[in-house]
């Protein structure tokens, strides 16, 4: 069985995982919900610096409930048993993908949440798409090898937060700068070097997991 065989396989395992587990999911769209209302009481007329800042916010702390799990709710002995089984980069790589794939779901269903209940500034919707899509690839790549290291922690639910967010804030300053282009809070013509900038950090995040994962995962 090659490499891409077993992602599918282990993508195929994740979501159904996801399904049996419907009490995690439904957690995380109870965090979405609830927060999206506390906004709406507490700042209705929220400008669009405030409903940009304040979106990237719930979008990062529900990433972070989303993906945190990934290998800190597997046992040491299942663990075992998937590295007599399979490539350590296709277990790295599966988890990525179907993480990036639930935060983009995530992050679309609270655009949409936050859009009809507080309204939507966003001007330049295809960029403000492609600020979600390069969050999601971000946030993924990042709390997933965090939740790698930290599973091999005992105080691993820390370990997330304090190895995590140094990490994050560089995405997080150039998510809030493009999608500040697509609603119009400044205009910068060169608003697509910095997507390719974010994308670069992304993919420089995924290849240091990709390559520091198997030694980790040997441990």
């Amino acid at each position: 069985m090659n490499v891409f065989q077993e992602i599918r396989f282990l993508l195929q395992k994740e979501l159904t995982l996801e399904f049996r587990q419907k009490y995690a999911i439904s957690g995380i769209l109870l965090y979405i919900f609830s927060t999206i209302f506390v906004v709406y009481v507490s700042a209705i007329e929220a400008s669009g610096k405030e409903w940009n800042v304040l979106f990237w916010i719930i979008v990062l702390f529900a990433s972070v409930n989303a993906v945190a799990k990934s290998f800190v709710q597997e046992s040491g002995n299942r663990q075992l048993y998937y590295y007599s089984l399979v490539n350590p980069i296709a277990i790295i790589l599966s988890k990525m993908i179907y993480n990036t794939l639930l935060l983009l779901a995530l992050s679309f269903l609270a655009y949409g949440v936050f859009s009809l209940v507080i309204g939507s500034p966003v001007r330049d919707t295809q960029l403000f798409f492609i600020a979600i899509f390069l969050a999601s690839l971000g946030f993924s790549i990042t709390f997933t090898f965090i939740s790698a290291i930290a599973s091999k922690a005992n105080n691993s639910a820390s370990l997330i937060a304090i190895l995590g967010f140094p990490l994050i804030i560089p995405i997080l300053m150039m998510l809030i700068y493009i999608s500040g282009n697509a609603i119009g809070l400044q205009t910068d013509t060169a608003v697509y070097d910095n997507i390719l900038i974010l994308l670069a950090i992304d993919l420089l995040l995924a290849g240091a997991a990709l390559i520091l994962f198997p030694y980790l995962w040997r441990d």
